[in-house]
């Protein structure tokens, strides 16, 4: 790779981490092309993606964007997972392929440009998923109201059942 090529990775590089806040450092040694292959294919499933470059030239893509806290963990075998947005997402498929496979090991991540370990992934990774999150929290906010609605219609029904006891009581007391 010639100065140039190296010059227009790590540009490529500096742009794709502009654009994924939210990176996991891994240590892919141990893992054939087949189950590499089938990584990709499951990150990509999720809208990440797995880049697999130089160190050297990571670091330097880094440094671009101000990100020093990942240099020490950019050593030997590593590939890079850009989560995106969504670190959720990235660090589910992450775990549960290592759960699977044993492998890539997962060095340290960067959430929201702070620093994340390993186990701090792990955890990421039990959380239910943005989706579920806003549903769980639109039904809290529904379950007010709705109870809100049962009161008033309980109250309504027994201001219905007092006139009709009402109507009734009258039309026996009254002659005809």
């Amino acid at each position: 790779m010639n100065k140039t090529e190296r010059q227009q990775t790590v540009e490529s590089l500096t742009e794709q981490f502009k654009a994924s806040p939210n990176i996991y450092v891994t240590d892919f040694s141990g893992l054939n092309v087949l189950r590499i292959t089938e990584f990709r294919r499951r990150l990509r499933a999720a809208g990440v993606s797995y880049i697999v470059v130089k160190n050297t030239l990571a670091q330097r893509a880094l440094a671009a964007n101000s990100v020093t806290v990942l240099d020490d963990h950019l050593a030997g075998p590593t590939g890079l997972v850009l989560a995106g947005k969504d670190p959720v997402a990235a660090a589910k498929v992450l775990t549960d392929f290592a759960k699977e496979f044993e492998k890539p090991a997962i060095k340290i991540g960067l959430v929201d440009g702070r620093p994340v370990t390993a186990d701090q992934v792990r955890r990421l990774a039990s959380l239910p998923s943005k989706q579920v999150l806003l549903s769980q929290l639109a039904g809290a906010m529904q379950a007010p109201v709705a109870q809100l609605g049962g009161l008033l219609n309980g109250i309504l029904y027994q201001m219905v059942g007092a006139l009709e006891a009402l109507r009734a009581q009258r039309s026996e007391q009254s002659p005809d």
